[in-house]
């Protein structure tokens, strides 16, 4: 049986991904209580990364802010893992900590951020609205445009 948030990205014509497995010395999700902390996802896609570059150089606020829906887009495959394939155990998406690969001065983290904070508002409506810090990072992992880390409240 499909779940009410599932039906939905079915509706927004989202399918997501099997969860990125780690690459280093961590996990993708730590519980504690009934707050999911999600490691920090890249744009990471079955066709490979995605949104290589410095966003301010190679690649623009637009390239950015949809490099970050990426990383949203797996930040929601780790959630759904970590609810065991029920993202209807979703109560919030409480914070977003978007990092962006920027030439120095860059000042639109923002508008970037707003690629990963305006998806979790479509797929959850009010329960997406969030918290969020948006900051430059001088480099990422694998040159990426952005990162994205979440922290859950789950039923």
């Amino acid at each position: 049986m499909t779940g009410r948030i599932d039906a939905h990205l079915k509706e927004l014509g989202i399918t997501l991904p099997a969860p990125p497995a780690p690459v280093a010395s961590y996990v993708p999700a730590v519980k504690s209580g009934t707050l999911v902390f999600l490691s920090g996802q890249i744009t990471a896609t079955a066709e490979g990364l995605q949104y290589i570059g410095i966003v301010g150089q190679e690649l623009s606020v637009e390239d950015g802010k949809a490099a970050a829906r990426i990383c949203s887009i797996n930040i929601l495959a780790q959630i759904k893992a970590a609810c065991d394939g029920d993202l209807d155990r979703v109560k919030r998406c409480v914070k977003l900590s978007v990092f962006v690969n920027a030439v120095p001065g860059f000042t639109q983290h923002p508008e970037v951020a707003n690629g990963a904070s305006d998806l979790m508002v479509e797929v959850f409506g009010e329960h997406g609205k969030h918290a969020r810090a948006a900051v430059g990072a001088g480099s990422l992992p694998r040159n990426v445009a952005c990162e994205v880390e979440a922290i859950f409240e789950i039923a």
